[in-house]
Order: structure tokens, then C-alpha cells, then sequence
């Protein structure tokens, strides 16, 4: 077995052992009825939620990479609305961050190193011939403002969003934990 998971299931078996989990204990229902979409991003891990005062239980938390929303049917909008109908959240905040990798992937070199991960060339275009377009799905954004804007976009307008819910997008800063909007659902 690989050290670093080693390393993790030691640690969780002393967490277990000594009942620290009992400070994280609550319900599955967010305190804060909120879903956040975010950026997969490790400097947000702990940034993100001290910025903006969220603790264990307030948020039901959605990552991906780039808080990218593309897709009205992809699995983050489908946990966006389990989020509101299964589990009482009222509003969607989608936040972006500055720096992001996501900004800056050229999906050529991006397929070059799947290649040079193993990949073959007929795996690549058997999925080109099944319709799947590899630049597509894995074409960054030139800002973040507009991805987030994008983003809220296609969920203020999905089918299946009910009218009392309010979308919200932002920025954070990953070096300051400063938060700016970029559009409030009123």
C-alpha cells in the first residue's frame, strides 16, 4: 500500500479512536440553506470557508475544476438540485478564484500529456468519433468573471431551478481570502 495512504488510515483510526469526529457531528441539511459551487483548487480548502464564516454543516459543498458549470445537466447541476429539493437549500453561490488553472489549459497540450500518460491515439479518437470533443471538455476560460457569470447564468435559467431561489456569483483571491461579486440574485 502507497505511504501517504498509509499514513492517512493511521491517522483516522486515532481520530476514530479518540471520538473527534464529535465535533463535526450534524445533520445533512445545510444551517445556511446554501449549495456553493467552487474550484477543486487546494488553496480553498480551508481559505474558502474561514473567508466567509461557513462551518462543518452550514453549506452543501460542489467542487469541480474551474467552478465551471457548462452543461444544464451535468452532475454539479444535478447536485444543485438535489441540494434544493432533497435538502432545503434556498440559494446557489458559484465561486470562482483568481489563478485559476482552469484559465490557462490549452487543451492540445492537455491531450499531449494524456499521450504521454499512456493514452493512445485510437482511445482518443474513438472518442472523437463518439461524439466527444475532447477541446470542449476541457477548454478553460480567458476570465474568471465571465465563467462565473456563465455559470449562474445556466442555473437562474435551468427548467427545473424554482423561482424562489436565489443564484450569486463571486470571486475570491486564493493569496487573500478577499471576496468580490460578480452578480446577486435579488
Amino acid at each position: 500500500m502507497d505511504v501517504r495512504i498509509e499514513e492517512m488510515l493511521a491517522y483516522n483510526k486515532q481520530f476514530v479512536e479518540g471520538k473527534e469526529y464529535e465535533a463535526f457531528k450534524t445533520d445533512n441539511i445545510p444551517n445556511k440553506r446554501m449549495v456553493i459551487v467552487t474550484c477543486m483548487d487546494t488553496r480553498l480548502v480551508e481559505l474558502l470557508p474561514k473567508a466567509l464564516n461557513i462551518h462543518n454543516g452550514d453549506v452543501k459543498m460542489l467542487k469541480n475544476a474551474g467552478a465551471i458549470i457548462r452543461d444544464p445537466f451535468d452532475s454539479i447541476m444535478k447536485g444543485i438540485l438535489v441540494a434544493i429539493y432533497e435538502l432545503q437549500a434556498e440559494e446557489v453561490a458559484i465561486i470562482g478564484h483568481h489563478d485559476c488553472g482552469m484559465s490557462y489549459v490549452e487543451t492540445e497540450v492537455f491531450t499531449q500529456k494524456m499521450r504521454e500518460k499512456g493514452i493512445t491515439t485510437e482511445t482518443l479518437q474513438t472518442l472523437e468519433n463518439a461524439g466527444i470533443d475532447l477541446h470542449e471538455e476541457f477548454r478553460g476560460f480567458k476570465t474568471v468573471e465571465e465563467s462565473v457569470q456563465h455559470s449562474v447564468s445556466i442555473v437562474r435559467n435551468h427548467p427545473l431551478l424554482p423561482e424562489n431561489i436565489r443564484v450569486h456569483g463571486f470571486v475570491i483571491d486564493p493569496g487573500t481570502g478577499k471576496v468580490d461579486v460578480v452578480t446577486l440574485d435579488k
